[in-house]
């Protein structure tokens, strides 16, 4: 049989911000909070200006020239040590990072089409796992 269960707040026992969650093979648990995407965004360029088009915890993006710019966070992260995933949307594009810091961080793109290693405005997109502050 079936069930729903609906609720607005999840809070752990032991402590309130910590869930622990049984993963695969009921052998280890997984605390639920560390698992979370914290920020995320899809990045498109209109006029050489990089804007959201949908995000997660993104206040606002500063343009630092062709290519590169910052993702500011609503809420910080704890430290400028978390974890960055980004991809650029086009085949001969790679997204990187730079700078991080626990109220932004810093993302480049790069066109490597064939003899090409110039910045690029082209779309990308990010996520971020950490601690919030």
């Amino acid at each position: 049989m079936a069930s729903t269960l609906k609720i607005n707040t999840l809070t752990g026992v032991t402590t309130a911000g910590s869930i622990a969650v049984t993963g695969e093979g009921n052998s280890t648990t997984t605390n639920l909070q560390q698992g979370l995407g914290k920020v995320w965004a899809a990045v498109f360029y209109s006029s050489g200006t990089p804007t959201a088009s949908d995000s997660f915890n993104v206040s606002s993006l500063n343009d630092d020239g062709t290519g590169d710019y910052d993702a500011n966070f609503t809420s910080n992260m704890g430290s400028a040590n978390y974890g960055v995933g980004a991809i650029a949307i086009f085949n001969t594009r790679v997204a990187t990072f730079g700078s991080t810091d626990a109220s932004l961080f810093n993302i480049k793109v790069y066109d490597i089409s064939v003899g090409a290693t110039s910045a690029s405005d082209s779309s990308s997109r990010f996520t971020i796992h950490g601690d919030l502050a």
